[in-house]
């Protein structure tokens, strides 16, 4: 095991009518004025934004409600949702929402933190993170973690980047969350979500690491609960229990517990990040699409790798090495396609197959031009990416 600091110093408020407890906590957390951010439509119409805008004028607090942040989030809206902040005077930003509301809270919550600087700067390593203004959480879809993780990530429009910033400034002082605000979420977007869940755990998981035993067998439970709950969830999305187990495996799966010791990997969402960048698809999808070709290019630099999570996840026990490591990518694929999650390029809504020139162009921008490489697992540069990409062209 490697040496590692961790702090993970989010509250979590978790059960069933969690949500009338946030007013409580955002005055805990020194709020007054809040910034409340939220997605489309089905948080107000659902009736949630009401609630707690009620809970929140009757424990005296000022709100300012923004509705609109898009999926994939934009660094146009987190700089309009700033300067709203600014003018409304907000020392406090809260999320309702899954994982694109509460990265551009924290993203907002950062630029109010250094005024007359551009949020993009920060995300571009341009300016060094000083602080952040406190961030609460509504957690209404489970999925990216982001309530309790120290990442976010935004993507410019303009020049279609897709940036993450990692800083425990990202750090949310609170999250709240009640399984009941996901019933009615569209069966693609949890679908999506349980993806980015597992993802979350499988990009630390695949580790150069291999004397790790506590983190390894959190990382295999937490995959394992996610596979068992996602296919009764996508079933029965009301079903109370399997919404419990899949928004804390969530929650888990990117506070960076599951990955202590170790050196995260986190190419498969680098490769994703540049399909979601180039054709605005979900970020859920655009992991699913890439993680086979990913899986089978990298294995044969440690198929006894792939073998275990084969045997702990999936409870392949017979067969020699290669032959597991083959069957647990197998397995893995299958369970995606069995949530409707796209596997490949013609899969997935909005891309289909693309030309060579458009896959040199992805894994370029993946690599920033040849300025970096991906992955601790198995290094990825230029040519690799391109491979992979191609191999997820079909």
């Amino acid at each position: 095991m490697q040496s590692f600091e961790y702090k993970c110093p989010t509250e979590v408020v978790f059960g069933k009518d969690a949500e009338l407890k946030t007013a409580e906590k955002i005055k805990k957390y020194g709020g007054s004025r809040v910034l409340v951010l939220y997605g489309g439509g089905s948080a107000k119409r659902s009736g949630l934004i009401d609630r707690i805008e009620t809970v929140l004028q009757q424990a005296g607090i000022a709100a300012e409600i923004m509705g609109g942040v898009h999926p994939n989030p934009r660094l146009s809206f987190a700089r309009e949702a700033e300067k709203r902040a600014e003018l409304f005077g907000a020392d406090f930003v809260l999320a309702v929402g899954g994982g694109s509301v509460i990265d551009t809270a924290k993203a907002v919550a950062i630029g109010l933190a250094h005024p007359g600087k551009d949020i993009w700067d920060f995300w571009t390593r341009k300016e060094a993170v000083t602080g952040a203004y406190p961030v609460g959480v509504v957690l209404t879809i489970p999925a990216a973690g982001s309530e309790t993780s120290d990442s976010a990530v935004l993507t410019d429009e303009e020049t279609k980047r897709k940036r993450g910033l990692n800083t425990d400034f990202n750090r949310p002082q609170f999250a709240v969350l009640n399984p009941e605000l996901t019933y009615t979420l569209p069966s693609f977007q949890l679908s999506c979500g349980i993806t980015d869940m597992l993802m979350h755990t499988l990009d630390r998981y695949f580790t150069i690491d291999r004397n790790n035993q506590l983190t390894d067998e959190i990382a295999e439970a937490v995959m394992r609960v996610i596979v068992r709950n996602g296919r009764v969830a996508h079933c029965d999305q009301t079903n109370y229990d399997a919404m419990s187990e899949l928004m804390w495996s969530g929650s888990v799966s990117h506070n960076n517990l599951t990955g202590l010791g170790n050196e995260k990997d986190f190419s498969v969402h680098q490769l994703g990040h540049e399909l979601s960048a180039m054709f605005d698809v979900a970020h859920g999808a655009s992991l699913s699409a890439v993680w086979d070709s990913w899986a089978n290019y990298v294995m044969s630099s440690a198929p006894e790798r792939f073998a275990r999570y084969a045997e702990k996840v999936w409870g392949v026990w017979n067969g020699e090495t290669e032959e597991k490591a083959k069957a647990g990518i197998m397995l893995t694929v299958r369970f995606f396609r069995s949530l409707g999650m796209p596997t490949c390029f013609s899969e997935l809504q909005g891309v289909g197959i693309q030309s060579d020139e458009v896959l040199k162009q992805l894994a370029s921008n993946c690599m920033y031009g040849g300025e970096r490489t991906v992955g601790t697992f198995c290094k990825l540069d230029i040519p690799a990416a391109y491979e992979i990409y191609k191999n997820a062209n079909y």
